[in-house]
């Protein structure tokens, strides 16, 4: 059963042994994928796949040889006259009322065969036939956690049949963006470096091969005076809430930072959502690991390199509210798009990194406040090539 599908795990490099996939079989017997290709899945994920750093190649393996799973596009033209006619979305904030638990794909499929028949005019904005806008388990332009889109593109990319998205190719060991290439694109900062005044004592490898050549070929040794790393660097980093899908890869990128030895001094704080009167020394953004914003201006001068780190969505009154900061307790009387300006106003560079990719910058949850945040800041996709593009903007003199 399913022998060329075990054949082409090991293909692809997953280390699947016998006993693992006879038990897979003992597992199928037992019934335990319930007769469903969902089921089987996660139950081949959880039977086969050792380490999470091989999620990513196991989808892409179950994707080759099962084929993506399709939206339903069979639905009679006058369905597809209704979804047209009078098309609304819904404010991607809006999550109104729908059901709050999650349905299989086999019982969604039957509910769409169901509602195709019983459906005789069109709908938008409820929460049970197929239209827009609204909260029903189908159709497009509105929002549930786990339903089926008819045609239209992803807002919130949860819906069951979305095939293809790479949900964990974040977590493989193998990514682009791991320790060693953050530290690759950091070394790049080198070019702030200056050379000061003082005795030529580091030797200088082109000169001398220069000069050596020169000399017809008689070695000369050149040297140059030592590079002093004046590269100061503030870096900011949100914290909690919507950023933890993006833990794993905000911390490559501390560790790659921390280990670095290309910056003359580095600071690194954390905020929840926005900034405040407080910045925190501590991921988790307690009170009592919290330091004054003002106080951290009147520290640092206006050479620091600021590099903020976050997803830039929020609710929008947590950046244009008194008040609105999310953490129980405190209260702030300046807006977080305030302190945001202010940091524009006290440091020469700064850039914003963001985990979200740039495709959905405009269509994901708090687009609204990503396009504030772009106003302010300059910001680049959280990649190789946003971080390189990010970097060159802060070494522009």
């Amino acid at each position: 059963m399913f022998l060329e599908f075990f054949y082409l795990l090991r293909a692809k490099g997953l280390n699947v042994t016998i006993n693992e996939w006879m038990t897979l079989m003992e597992a199928l017997d037992k019934g335990m994928a319930k007769a469903s290709l969902t089921g089987f899945y996660r139950l081949c994920r959880s039977v086969l796949i050792k380490t999470e750093a091989d999620f990513d190649k196991f989808d892409q393996v179950f994707m080759e040889y099962f084929g993506a799973i399709e939206t339903p596009e069979d639905l009679p033209q006058e369905f597809w006259d209704w979804l047209a006619h009078g098309e609304r979305e819904r404010d991607l904030d809006d999550h109104g009322d729908q059901e709050l638990f999650a349905r299989e794909l086999e019982e969604l499929l039957r509910m769409f065969e169901e509602r195709i028949q019983e459906q005789k005019e069109e709908h938008h904005g409820g929460n049970y036939w197929i239209g827009t806008g609204g909260t029903s388990t189908m159709g497009r332009g509105g929002y549930n956690p786990t339903g089926i889109r008819v045609g239209g593109k992803s807002r919130h990319k949860t819906a069951l049949q979305v095939a293809g998205e790479r949900n964990f190719k974040d977590f493989r060991e193998d990514t682009i963006l791991g320790i060693r290439q953050f530290q690759m694109a950091f070394r790049k900062l080198r070019q702030y470096s200056t050379r000061v005044d003082g005795v030529e004592k580091e030797l200088d490898l082109d000169k001398t091969v220069d000069e050596t050549c020169d000399n017809a070929g008689m070695l000369t040794l050149a040297y140059e005076r030592p590079r002093k790393n004046t590269v100061k660097v503030l870096l900011l980093i949100d914290s909690e809430g919507s950023m933890l899908p993006y833990s794993r890869l905000c911390n490559r990128l501390f560790q790659a930072v921390s280990k670095s030895n290309h910056f003359k001094d580095l600071k690194i704080y954390y905020f929840h959502n926005a900034i405040y009167d407080q910045l925190y020394t501590t991921p988790h953004c307690k009170m009592r690991d919290s330091v004054e914003t003002t106080w951290v201006f009147h520290k640092l001068d206006s050479e620091y390199k600021v590099i903020f780190v976050g997803d830039a969505a929020m609710a929008p009154s947590e950046l244009h509210r008194p008040g609105g900061n999310a953490i129980i307790g405190v209260y702030n009387r300046e807006t977080g798009i305030e302190w945001f300006n202010k940091f524009k106003k006290r440091f020469k560079k700064q850039i914003w990194l963001n985990p979200i990719e740039e495709k959905y910058w405009d269509n994901t949850y708090g687009s609204a406040t990503i396009g504030e945040i772009r106003k302010v800041f300059p910001m680049f996709e959280l990649s190789l090539t946003g971080l390189e593009a990010g970097l060159k903007k802060l070494m522009v003199r």
